[in-house]
């Protein structure tokens, strides 16, 4: 037993003691004054208003010596409701509700139009086909890609259509092993390079490597180069192909948003047959994804993937501030300084113009006050989330069914992909894409690839949070009632769920919203000719309505 536990244990034995104390002195006070007033009965006024005196005394100075009251705070649960935090005014509870309070549950699973359009990316007859052009079989282009999974994979679709546009060979594009990801894995490692170069094969001539007999030569006078950011055909035209025509070949290095986001709609759709029908992973990678999937879906019919970034590098990047004191001051300042192109950030205006990423309870109270109950089970895709568990615990307590790649799997199974990044966030990329919502804290590549990919297969729901008004929402919470604060939610939310034309066509990133690529059926058509793996324009670049 510790020395702790001793010390209350003789604090509840003197306790207890007390008013046996209190009860003898007093028992002997009152003999003592009957003996005097046997004795002296003339002194019976004074002896009454003494002993009078020394019991109220008495019973004030106890009354000191006694322990104080024990306070007993209210439970966190209460009328099936979660005091998620202190409420200063008793008046206005800030009672969060066990469960999503929405009637239709439809709504929150799917969307009202989705069936009223479709993924369409066929080329017309007005497209000049590869096969119909004059091929410059003698020109290569290398790219070499920058930055995480999903941006680079933003290089690697702009890289076909470069290729196209300069009417060269694409060398199967170079994935960054120098980044912060710091992942060795080369293109076949992550995506199918036979399909890739197949379904494209209508389009751009591609190959794996540069021809054995040829490259030394075309290696020897190998010009890299850097085009500007969003660069138009006709500046690649200008900056690139006298380059090309010379040499022979040529590296474009650190390809991401590389292209334009405005292009013809014939070359947006070429765009759209690589990201969507083109890229696929290799099989190890699909084959993990989907057994993620298919344990999600033995938990319940539907459940929501959350794409998390809360990372430390990325707290850093955005120049915000959650809270955590000198500590977090120093530890993300220090990582900030890394980029010196940034300047120091003012973490209020940051917040108040919505470009910081949602905190983990902020989301949760987002999906709550959206109508999504704690019975929801919430596949999480993230790094490393900066404070951890603790970060993680409000969420938590919210959706307590939560899982990752990491609880779903054994480490056996997950050996494989574990030391890669690019592996790892694949995997969360499939989970993601097939989850029946999907939300996220932040608007960076994944989730702007991933918003596209879901409107072109079918406007499934994707929440993306509405972060300057709900930023107000959260700073004043504690001074509305749970029912204004839903209110508020749902109301701010319109337009940020996934709905068709919630986002007018070329508004935005075309990855995020491909408007080119999606078509609207007619009020007689009933379906839509079905994907299929050949090669044919025909065959490839449509999506049947609810085909996924």
């Amino acid at each position: 037993m510790t020395s702790l536990s001793l010390k209350l244990m003789t604090k509840k034995k003197d306790y207890g003691a007390e008013p046996v104390k209190k009860k003898l002195v007093i028992a002997g006070i009152r003999h003592q004054l009957l003996l005097l007033l046997r004795r002296r009965h003339r002194l019976f006024p004074l002896v009454s208003a003494v002993s009078g005196c020394l019991l109220f005394f008495l019973l004030l100075s106890f009354s000191f010596l006694s322990p104080p009251p024990l306070i007993h705070l209210p439970p966190l649960r209460r009328n099936n409701q979660v005091a998620v935090e202190p409420n200063s005014d008793p008046a206005t509870p800030f009672l969060v509700p066990e469960n999503g309070g929405r009637l239709d549950h439809r709504q929150l699973w799917s969307s009202r139009l989705s069936k009223s359009y479709y993924g369409c990316s066929n080329a017309t007859d007005t497209f000049s086909s590869r096969v119909t052009r004059r091929p410059q079989s003698d020109r290569y282009l290398l790219i070499v890609t920058s930055g995480g999974l999903n941006q680079q994979r933003t290089g690697i679709i702009d890289a076909v259509v470069a290729a196209y546009i300069l009417n060269a060979t694409l060398v199967v594009p170079k994935l960054d092993q120098n980044s912060y990801w710091k992942d060795a894995s080369n293109f076949e490692e992550i995506f199918d390079v036979d399909r890739f170069i197949t379904q494209l094969s209508k389009d751009v001539n591609i190959i794996k490597e540069l021809p054995k007999e040829e490259e030394p030569r075309l290696l020897q006078g190998l010009q890299s180069m850097r085009v500007p950011r969003k660069c138009t055909p006709s500046c690649y035209m200008e900056r690139v192909l006298p380059i090309l025509n010379k040499k022979h070949v040529v590296q474009l290095s650190k390809f991401d948003y590389r292209l334009s986001n405005e292009l013809d709609p014939e070359l947006q759709k070429l765009r759209c047959r690589v990201n969507y029908h083109a890229l696929r992973y290799t099989e190890s990678i699909n084959r993990m994804g989907q057994l993620l999937v298919d344990r999600m879906r033995s938990k319940a019919k539907h459940f929501v993937a959350l794409h998390l970034r809360f990372e430390p590098d990325m707290l850093a990047f955005s120049g915000c501030y959650y809270g955590g004191g000198q500590k977090e001051r120093l530890e993300l300042g220090a990582m900030r300084r890394r980029w010196k192109t940034l300047h120091a950030a003012n973490p209020d205006k940051v917040r108040q113009h919505g470009r910081c990423p949602l905190t983990p309870e902020e989301i949760g109270l987002m999906l709550r006050g959206l109508g999504f109950g704690r019975e929801v089970n919430l596949y999480v895709a993230s790094g490393d989330v900066y404070g951890g568990e603790d970060t993680l615990a409000p969420l938590r307590a919210l959706f307590p069914n939560l899982h990752t790649k990491e609880t779903l799997t054994s480490k056996q199974e997950l050996a494989p992909f574990a030391n890669f990044s690019s592996r790892m966030a694949a995997l969360d990329f499939i989970v993601s894409d097939e989850s029946d919502a999907f939300v996220t804290n932040n608007n960076g590549n994944m989730a702007r690839i991933l918003a596209g990919r879901r409107r072109y297969m079918g406007h499934k729901v994707t929440i993306r949070p509405n972060a300057k008004k709900l930023y107000k929402l959260f700073t004043n919470r504690h001074n509305m009632t749970w029912d204004d604060f839903s209110s508020s939610v749902r109301s701010y939310q319109k337009g940020f769920m996934g709905e068709p034309d919630e986002v007018k066509p070329g508004d935005g990133e075309f990855h995020e919203n491909p408007s080119s690529c999606i078509c609207r059926t007619k009020p007689t058509q009933k379906h839509v000719t079905p994907q299929d793996d050949s090669s044919e324009y025909s065959d490839i670049g449509n999506v049947p309505p609810h085909s996924h």
